[in-house]
């Protein structure tokens, strides 16, 4: 599984995620800095990645759009963290979705609690 992390995101997450062993990517790597958010969902749906956000409107474009894919993991982790702690939560909680997500799901994840919901919404 390799992430797409979004513009709201630190790029330094990927330092840390890559260092753990995680394949990640930020937008701002890959020229979708400025995109719309369903640019950057087609992007990570042609490239078999899973988005990972703290922007909601991700959830509302893939439920207006009845998608099964991509997965999207949504961070409700306050804006004071730092990106060693964010890229700390996600890579303590990965294996626990990576079934889920690598069959098209949304993630919303804290610091101490998971939610999945399967995609298509409905």
């Amino acid at each position: 599984m390799k992430l797409l992390l979004d513009q709201n995101l630190s790029p330094t997450i990927c330092v840390h995620l890559t260092e753990a062993g995680i394949e990640s990517v930020h937008v701002r790597q890959i020229g979708l800095r400025d995109a719309p958010d369903e640019a950057i969902l087609d992007h990570a749906r042609r490239e078999g990645l899973v988005v990972v956000s703290q922007d909601s409107d991700f959830t509302n474009l893939l439920a207006y759009q009845a998608a099964s894919k991509p997965s999207l993991i949504l961070l409700r982790i306050p804006d004071a963290v730092t990106a060693a702690e964010v890229a700390a939560v996600l890579i303590g909680n990965l294996s626990a979705m990576a079934t889920l997500l690598e069959d098209g799901a949304i993630a919303s994840l804290t610091q101490d609690r998971i939610r999945v919901r399967r995609l298509p919404l409905r």
